[in-house]
């Protein structure tokens, strides 16, 4: 990982050294006015979310993580909606998108709420633990964060994880293995379900409802 070591937050010193002059690209800048416009006048602040994300993501693409917030980034964002820094760090700490320390590459959040727990989560878990991560640290090699988090709105697709943007789902010990070894060889694994199902059909392919696999099929018709 460039600039920082794994599970360690650099002093504020350090952090003012690095982040001090960080401002939006050119391209992130006009996705910003794009996204305040989107809202009334004196309302910019309203854009507090999406202007952090896009913050931790301009971070993640010059550090080649997934992404973080360092202080001097939260105080950027906020005064460029006008807002005080502990207004915007009050909303960077709610939200659990967004990281307050830097992580890896990929940050492998594992659901361990009641479904994925019932479904075999700990397997997912083991399989973390088998490439050498811990909970709430980074590789040494700076490519996995590992995070148990609660519920990622999969449950029919449990035991499940997501990955940066990607959720992989119907986890095994040796499908979560394959995941984790594709993208520390630099793939981009299939997300979704790792069985044969579309989406949340049942697995093999779905019962009900069948030409919706095909197109955008109107039943209404034979429902009349």
């Amino acid at each position: 990982m460039a600039d920082i070591l794994p599970n360690s937050i650099p002093d504020i010193d350090e952090l003012r050294a690095r982040w001090g002059s960080f401002a939006f690209t050119a391209e992130n800048e006009a996705k910003a006015k794009t996204i305040i416009g989107r809202y009334p006048p004196g309302r910019q602040q309203s854009a507090i979310i999406p202007l952090l994300d896009m913050a931790q993501r301009q971070v993640g693409a010059e550090t080649d993580t997934q992404g973080w917030l360092p202080v001097p980034v939260i105080e950027y964002v906020g005064a460029y909606l006008g807002m005080p820094y502990m207004r915007a760090l009050e909303v960077a700490t709610f939200y659990t998108m967004f990281n307050l320390r830097p992580v890896g590459r990929y940050h492998v959040q594992v659901c361990g709420t009641t479904p994925c727990m019932l479904r075999g989560s700990d397997d997912v878990l083991a399989a973390c633990y088998a490439k050498g991560m811990k909970k709430g640290g980074t590789t040494p090699d700076g490519l996995f964060t590992l995070t148990e988090v609660e519920c990622l709105g999969a449950c029919a697709n449990a035991p499940m994880v997501q990955i940066n943007d990607d959720n992989y789902e119907d986890l095994t010990f040796e499908s979560t293995t394959r995941v984790l070894e594709a993208l520390a060889r630099g793939e981009v694994p299939k997300p979704g379900p790792q069985v044969a199902r579309q989406t949340s059909a049942p697995e093999g392919g779905p019962t009900t409802l069948t030409k919706m696999t095909e197109r955008n099929y109107d039943y209404r018709g034979q429902w009349q």
